[in-house]
């Protein structure tokens, strides 16, 4: 599906609760219920094609789940532990899902191979293959051989070990949190203690769920690194986490599309509320502060993460220079790109290089938007540099990538463009394009 969008030249003044629930969680939701000792119920579970592809692995490694009237959603644990799958498990579109989920079943020495879409096969595995095959797994992938480098890509057959895991102490050279909870959740299962640190804190939702719903210490901090005990260990007669009953805060991932969109049109305020308002999660709401915008957060509330409404006002930006907490911004790059686009002055974006084997090349593939738009970049290995100036009607190929359809939407509600290939929008935010026409006018045509 290609979108045509209008741009708005009215001021905007209202909030929005985007009902576009947080996705990390919501995937993690699907994991931890494997591992409760009774029914769970999660409230707001995010309904999108990434989120479903979780909560139907979770299903095929012993997992009940049924949404009541009221869309909560309940998950009953397998009553004689996780089952080995009897068909192959489709991620989609989801790194997080096969990512997570190797981890996860290397843990439990099952059979399962991993398969996804076009996209997804075309992202780099090694980073989780090598730590996990360090620690005693056995998984094959394909391998891709291109000039001075090869890559192990999914599809992934993870093959049963005659004994569990080893314990590991493991330093990631990515802050990444595929990574840390692949290895977290591979751990917790196997038969001796693990450590993990990395390079630089990625976001921590799997360690602040784990320390509200387990029964016992297995995961604590200690000098700087994770130390993590595996269930094992406990001697427990019970399943090793408490039940839980959840309700899942809106993404802030989802909500800075928003938060950008009321800072670049004129006279405009957007209260964006429940939003999560972990510190892993906010930075890009904090980078758009020192360009200029007006940032409040109110109703501030705690529950597994704390929760807030943020209300964002227009102002002039000016460019900003983002080289630290990358691991913090990876998601919001692109949206963060549009800002800087009408930013006074040249915005600098480095130590960005993850980027690149994100859903598409997002270096690549942000700056050809932006090139469509008419704005100058200058394109580096590790990130880019953005010349502020004006947005002009543009055409821009999303690649199949989610943030960036809805980054250039965004930019298209300044001064009008063409989407191709939005229907990925679906993997995260099905509502996105529901919520933007209230806002302007959208035309969807099919893509040819």
């Amino acid at each position: 599906m290609n979108l045509t969008i209008m741009p708005i030249q009215h001021a905007i003044h209202t909030a929005i609760d985007i009902l576009a629930s947080d996705k990390s969680i919501s995937h993690r939701v699907c994991m931890f219920a494997l591992f409760a000792d009774s029914v769970c119920r999660v409230k707001h579970f995010l309904r999108a094609e990434d989120t479903q592809r979780s909560l139907t692995i979770a299903q095929s490694l012993g997992l009940n789940y049924t949404f009541q009237q009221n869309g909560d959603l309940l998950l009953t644990p397998p009553k004689y532990g996780l089952q080995t799958p009897n068909d192959i498990l489709y991620c989609g579109n989801s790194g997080t899902s096969m990512r997570l989920f190797t981890g996860l079943i290397t843990g439990a020495n099952l059979y399962a191979i991993l398969c996804g879409d076009i996209y997804l096969h075309a992202r780099p595995m090694g980073r989780i293959l090598k730590p996990l095959r360090s620690i005693g797994a056995n998984i094959a992938a394909r391998t891709l051989y291109a000039k001075d480098k090869q890559e192990e890509l999914a599809p992934l057959c993870i093959l049963p070990n005659a004994q569990n895991l080893k314990g590991f102490t493991y330093h990631s050279q990515i802050a990444s949190a595929q990574v840390k909870s692949a290895l977290i959740l591979a751990g917790l299962q196997g038969v001796e203690d693990a450590y993990f640190s990395e390079c630089a804190l990625s976001r921590d939702h799997t360690e602040n769920m784990l320390y509200a719903l387990q029964k016992q210490p297995y995961l604590q901090i200690q000098d700087n690194r994770l130390h993590i005990q595996p269930f094992k260990a406990f001697n427990m007669q019970t399943p090793p986490l408490h039940s839980f009953d959840i309700s899942i805060p809106n993404d802030p991932s989802s909500a800075f599309f928003f938060a950008v969109l009321a800072s670049i049109i004129p006279n405009t305020h957007i209260t964006l509320q429940r939003v999560m308002f972990n510190k892993t999660r906010i930075e890009a709401f904090r980078i758009l502060e020192q360009m200029g915008a007006k940032i409040c957060y109110t109703n501030i509330s705690s529950d597994y993460e704390q929760v807030a409404d943020i209300t964002i006002e227009s102002a002039e930006l000016h460019a900003v220079n983002i080289e630290e907490n990358i691991a913090w911004l990876i998601d919001e790059i692109p949206a963060l790109s549009i800002a800087c686009s009408v930013a006074k002055g040249t915005s600098k974006i480095r130590n960005a290089a993850e980027l690149r084997v994100k859903e598409s090349d997002r270096i690549a593939v942000v700056l050809q938007g932006l090139k469509s738009f008419g704005i100058q970049t200058i394109e580096y290995a590790d990130g880019f540099d953005i010349i502020g100036g004006t947005l002009q009607k543009g055409v821009v190929d999303s690649k199949g990538d989610h943030r960036i359809a809805m980054s250039f939407a965004i930019a298209a509600c300044v001064c009008g463009g063409t989407i191709l290939d939005s229907a990925c929008i679906q993997t995260s935010f099905p509502n996105f394009i529901t919520l933007l026409q209230q806002l302007t006018t959208i035309r969807q045509t099919e893509c040819v």
